[in-house]
């Protein structure tokens, strides 16, 4: 006779997952939000039909998963709703608008939110995983449930990778530890983040783990008695002064183990050395006597002792840290914190965002992560691309802190080795744009002095200042990389939209015509026939030397905008030349090889996409540039160019001692900067240098090399130009 089964045991594993969602979310949502949770997985499963994972399980078992986690979380109704449809928008034919119709605007956005981008134009994988985190992130900034569904995603992912191909899973593993892991930190789910952490560590590196995962196990036996001992003498002197505490060993997770040895260069033994405990305490007043209990217990090792109670990290995190010397020599690392700050610890935003807290503590912790998702909407909005964007993003999400004060007493947080620019530009945009130099405890320092903690930073600013190219090769921040980049960018812009204007205007005075009496009718025609969205745009191709100016006078000066241009012998003649003012640094650049200043002959060519290189007449190169008619120009130095212009001077001097250091005062005297010295030839008497310095104009030089004759020492002189 058949047995008959038993229906448990027929049952489908995303009926045992649905089964197990509906329990955890009865918990704490009513029955009719565990219905619309029920009917959004009728409808997912309904999507992913026919649809299956790398294991063989049926797809809809990693949505039901991801929701599971989020119910153990708390995760609101709609939270879980978007977790169990979160992939139909990217695997499956229904629409964003579908599922709002259904469930809301609310879901659909969340859904959206996590969705990858599918249908973008990208040249490699990374830069289209770099436009989908950029995606998320500017979700995020409307709902910060996203990144907390997509972390879930994320961790079921990581759980589920053994039947990836290899190369596959330490791909999505190093993706992992350089984007997620971070992520989850930042916000102060520090759970999620070691749980992430130790699934892409087994997954890139198996066989380090399992040496790794070995060997602790061993020496978790040996030390054993040890960890024992330090508990128990800990509770008890707990007990003896009435404070009534939990304490408990902490665990070393493998991969920040693995980390440790790694960047500190030392043998497994030596990182369990430290043994941790934390210590659970009802409130703040007692963390700080439970401090002074241990520290009367144990002798604190100076300068391992942080206050982050007081000065929380920027995720959130709080407690307080010490190392202190424990029996037989070993150090101790003691953890004291309350309960609430422990859960802050595991949850992080969470722990806030998904208990819809109202109390203080809750609304600064939202506060504090929506200022970070300020900070990189604001870096996004000027990053060039998606893969920019992230290079900024993994600056932001490693930050080692430091403290530092504002004049006025205000505590900012800044990542170890910022910079003054780094400080003007987290205050705001406009100052690290306009700041010129700074006063750390009221002593004038330079921009790039590095931040330490307890600094009272006053930064000064000057309307005229812009920020400066260099400063790249300082800052560390995401913002100032950001704020300094996008500046530049539209700077150069504007210069070479005016220089685009001055260039064409000049070539339309020679023919007796001004821009601004054009008919706009046949500005409107030549923009079409060049391809341009407007005039500026058009000018900025003009100015950076993409398009030649007189070529486009001679279109705007015929009666039809599309007939050819055609050129008289006596063109190049009418032209009068350009006037250089100096000051425009970013489309006009001098050339390096005769390194002209105000009051020489020179010449200009177009270099396409950087603008005019202005050249001596007598350079060797300028030869060149003349040979080719149809992209060259005639320039002159304004009466009242201004700036530091560099000059090479060479010059032949007694090879004795002092002899530098006395042109080089020389001059200093003459409000001159040396910028670089190269010695190209010496013997026992002489001594050739290359001698790279600042001057005003010709006028400037003149005087310099006047004085230098003068001196006793110096044989020869004379200006390089190529």
């Amino acid at each position: 006779m058949l047995e008959i089964a038993d229906p448990i045991e027929l049952e489908r594993p995303q009926d045992k997952l649905i089964r197990r969602l509906c329990t955890t979310l009865s918990g704490y949502l009513d029955q009719t939000q565990i219905d619309q949770c029920v009917h959004a997985y009728e409808v997912g499963e309904a999507a992913h039909a026919g649809q299956f994972r790398k294991s063989g399980e049926a797809y809809i078992c990693h949505p039901v998963s991801v929701a599971i986690s989020l119910a153990e979380m708390r995760m609101d109704a709609n939270g879980i709703m978007a977790a169990i449809l979160h992939d139909v928008i990217e695997d499956t034919p229904v629409s964003k608008k579908e599922l709002a119709e259904q469930f809301g605007a609310e879901v659909a956005d969340l859904v959206d939110g996590v969705t990858k981008l599918t249908k973008i134009d990208s040249k490699s994988h990374a830069e289209t995983q770099a436009e989908n985190v950029r995606k998320m992130f500017l979700a995020m900034a409307i709902d910060l449930r996203v990144i907390i569904v997509k972390l879930a995603d994320r961790l079921h992912n990581m759980q589920t990778l053994g039947v990836m191909p290899a190369a596959k899973k330490r791909r999505i593993a190093r993706e992992t530890l350089d984007i997620y892991a971070p992520i989850a930190n930042r916000l102060g789910m520090n759970n999620i983040r070691q749980k992430l952490e130790a699934l892409s560590f087994e997954a890139m590196y198996p066989m380090r783990h399992a040496v790794l995962n070995n060997a602790v196990k061993k020496a978790r036996g040996n030390r054993r008695k040890i960890v024992d001992i330090i508990e128990s003498t800990i509770k008890n002197r707990l007990e003896q002064v009435g404070l009534n505490c939990e304490v408990a060993g902490r665990e070393k997770n493998l991969y920040s183990i693995y980390k440790k040895m790694l960047n500190k260069r030392i043998s497994l033994a030596d990182v369990f050395d430290v043994y941790a405990f934390r210590i659970f305490c009802d409130d703040v007043d007692t963390c700080y006597r439970v401090l002074g209990v241990m520290h009367n217990l144990y002798k604190p090792i100076p300068g391992r002792f942080k206050d982050y109670i007081a000065l929380p990290k920027a995720n959130g995190y709080q407690s307080l840290h010490s190392i202190l010397m424990g029996p037989y020599g070993v150090p101790i690392e003691i953890q004291i914190r309350t309960h609430e700050m422990h859960r802050m610890s595991e949850s992080g935003i969470a722990a806030h965002w998904l208990y819809k807290s109202d109390d203080d503590k809750a609304q600064k912790f939202r506060d504090r992560a929506n200022e970070w998702l300020r900070d990189l909407l604001e870096i996004q909005k000027s990053a060039g691309d998606s893969l920019e964007f992230i290079d900024n993003l993994k600056v932001d999400l490693f930050p080692q802190e430091v403290f530092v004060f504002t004049p006025q007493g205000a505590i900012i947080k800044m990542p170890r080795g910022a910079t003054i620019i780094d400080f003007a530009y987290a205050v705001h945009t406009d100052v690290g744009n306009a700041c010129v130099s700074a006063r750390i405890d009221k002593q004038l320092v330079p921009l790039q002095t590095k931040l330490e903690n307890g600094f009272t930073v006053e930064v000064i600013t000057a309307s005229w200042a812009r920020p400066n190219p260099l400063w790249l090769n300082y800052v560390v921040t995401a913002k100032a990389r950001s704020g300094i980049r996008n500046y530049l960018k539209n700077f150069k812009q504007l210069e070479a939209i005016n220089l685009g204007r001055r260039l064409l205007e000049k070539e339309l005075q020679a023919m007796h015509l001004h821009l601004e009496d054009i008919d706009k009718n046949k500005i409107q025609a030549l923009l079409q026939v060049m391809s341009k969205q407007s005039l500026d745009e058009l000018l900025e191709d003009i100015g950076l030397g993409n398009k030649m100016p007189f070529l486009i006078a001679k279109r705007i000066a015929q009666d039809d905008i599309n007939a050819t241009v055609k050129l008289d012998d006596n063109d190049q003649a009418q032209k009068k030349p350009l006037i250089i003012k100096g000051t425009e640094d970013m489309v006009i650049t001098l050339a390096k090889c005769c390194r002209p200043i105000p009051g020489d002959s020179i010449i200009g060519y177009f270099n396409p996409g950087k603008g005019i290189v202005v050249h001596h007449h007598e350079c060797r190169n300028s030869n060149l540039v003349r040979k080719k008619q149809t992209n060259w120009l005639d320039v002159e130095w304004s009466e009242d160019a201004v700036g530091d212009f560099p000059v090479e001077i060479r010059i032949e001097i007694l090879n004795q001692r002092g002899s530098l250091a006395t042109v080089a005062s020389t001059i200093s005297e003459l409000n001159s900067n040396i910028e670089n010295v190269n010695v190209v030839d010496q013997d026992d008497r002489i001594c050739v240098d290359l001698i790279t310095l600042t001057v005003k104009d010709r006028v400037h030089l003149a005087k310099i090399m006047r004085r230098l004759k003068e001196l006793s020492i110096v044989l020869k002189i004379t200006r390089v130009k190529a």
